[in-house]
């Protein structure tokens, strides 16, 4: 199974419990069953620091009551490698997608860009498959890690994507500058400002989930789709019309 397990999930040595929120979501809807969030990293080397990233949000998310799996794409084969996708690392993927209803995304910035290891992984992941749809109205947080200064294209172009892909990005995001400098030989991210970073952009991403659970469905309810699917609309169910006084009237 491409899952990655995840070390020491309980652990978290830089993070200051004294100003951390058990759950930042509260008030602003049910947080239970916990939130569903699938993160993705885009780097195949031993010491990933895109994965290791990813850790340290997945052990973050654990702690704001969120459940998470990270997905390990060393068995994922290119986009149309395998004839019809029939591969069991693009099954998962697109399983895990269906599961969740957020993602985090992960990646190294190489040549100005995100990697191939991180576009492969969402060029499986398609917009429409049998009528079921993996990644429209789920949220997305995006972070990237450089070996240089500190940039936001690998970022960018992750929200383009999350943009083509229907979610809703979160606000903020987060971008680690010389990441070979800010992990122990534990692979444990260090106290800093841009594990903070992190801190609050998981915050965020979990808020911005239980906030638009409730409302998942509706949001990405389209006019051209209902058309093409020939969805005629009820106008005794139609709550916006009879709320202005347009439905009809018996």
């Amino acid at each position: 199974m491409p899952l990655r397990d995840l070390t020491d999930p309980d652990h978290l040595p830089a993070l200051d419990p004294d100003f951390a929120l058990r759950r930042p979501a509260s008030g602003l809807g049910a947080d239970q069953p916990p939130p569903r969030i699938l993160l993705l990293y885009g780097s195949l080397r031993e010491r990933s620091f895109s994965r290791l990233c990813v850790e340290e949000a997945a052990r973050l998310l654990r702690f704001f009551g969120a459940e998470t799996r990270i997905y390990d794409p060393s068995q994922l084969p290119l986009p149309d490698q395998v004839v019809g996708d029939d591969h069991p690392a693009v099954h998962e993927l697109r399983e895990l997608s269906m599961w969740s209803e957020g993602h985090v995304w992960c990646s190294p910035e190489r040549h100005g860009q995100i990697t191939g290891i991180m576009k492969t992984q969402i060029d499986h992941l398609p917009l429409n498959m049998g009528g079921m749809r993996p990644t429209q109205g789920r949220t997305l947080a995006v972070m990237q890690v450089s070996a240089g200064s500190q940039s936001f294209n690998s970022v960018n172009t992750l929200r383009i994507l999350g943009r083509w892909m229907r979610m809703f990005t979160i606000p903020n995001q987060s971008s680690v500058a010389k990441a070979f400098q800010e992990f122990d030989e534990h692979g444990r991210m260090k106290p800093s400002a841009y594990y903070d970073r992190i801190v609050d952009v998981m915050e965020e991403l979990v808020r911005f989930t239980v906030l638009t659970r409730p409302h998942a469905v509706q949001l990405v309810d389209r006019y051209s789709e209902r058309k093409e699917s020939g969805r005629a609309i009820d106008p005794d169910a139609d709550l916006s019309a009879i709320a202005i006084g347009q439905g009809r009237v018996s």
